[in-house]
């Protein structure tokens, strides 16, 4: 049985993301921040449940340990935890601005990835997916033609286009593992509060590439249709 820890797991793409790979027969931990939020998620959904702030070394690391002494490896990670931040001018921007996007969303995928690599290394398939978004793309948001060209939102995008090179780096050198990123694309969930696609569509480029197993494709970036521009 496939066992499988998505960060930020007790709502929106991660809770929906755990729904459908319970469906699929993974096993899945849900990690969360909220230990009260975390519980009442893993328990509708009849997954388990990990204390898991990805902003917090300790936290990570015990997270791992545990997972480690219950189930002895994990074969997909999925980090999903992140925060859409401020949206202040480029001009009004400020550093900590700026590090409080990348905390939880940059630094968080190096401290969880990072935590959990000697569990990932005792999968006969290990698998990571990379939560990016196509505000991340520099085709994207370089075209008129999308909605992603449309937000200017300095610190957000940044941080979602450094999860794309985390992911290629990651993936050059861990070629024993499976490593892309996935664009949700446009979906109304309470991190962002708009978009057009249903939270199950959002997740499709997710579970896909959550269950590619060991001869799948790596250091990719992928949406729901296929592939993203860089």
């Amino acid at each position: 049985m496939t066992l499988t820890l998505i960060t930020g797991g007790n709502k929106g793409l991660g809770f929906e993301t755990a729904r459908r790979l319970i469906g699929l027969g993974h096993t899945v931990y849900i990690g969360a921040r909220n230990a009260e939020n975390g519980k009442k998620a893993a328990n509708e959904l009849g997954a388990q449940f990990v204390l898991l702030d990805v902003t917090d070394n300790d936290s990570v690391n015990t997270a791992a340990a545990e997972i480690m002494k219950k189930e002895g490896h994990l074969d997909v990670l999925i980090n999903n935890a992140g925060i859409v931040g401020g949206f202040s001018k480029p001009q009004d921007v400020t550093a900590d601005e700026v590090r409080q996007s990348y905390e939880t969303n940059v630094f968080g995928i190096v401290r969880v990835t990072q935590a959990f690599l000697p569990l990932l290394r005792k999968s006969e398939a290990p698998v990571i997916v990379n939560v990016s978004s196509g505000l991340g793309s520099f085709g994207m948001v370089t075209n008129p033609e999308t909605l992603e060209s449309k937000v200017n939102s300095l610190a957000y995008t940044s941080s979602k286009s450094a999860v794309t090179m985390l992911t290629v780096q990651y993936a050059k050198g861990l070629p024993n593992i499976r490593i892309n990123a996935v664009d949700p694309g446009p979906t109304k969930t309470d991190l962002t509060g708009h978009g057009h696609q249903t939270v199950e569509e959002g997740t499709d480029a997710i579970v896909r590439m959550a269950t590619i197993g060991k001869e799948g494709p790596t250091g990719t970036f992928t949406n729901r249709n296929g592939e993203m521009p860089w």
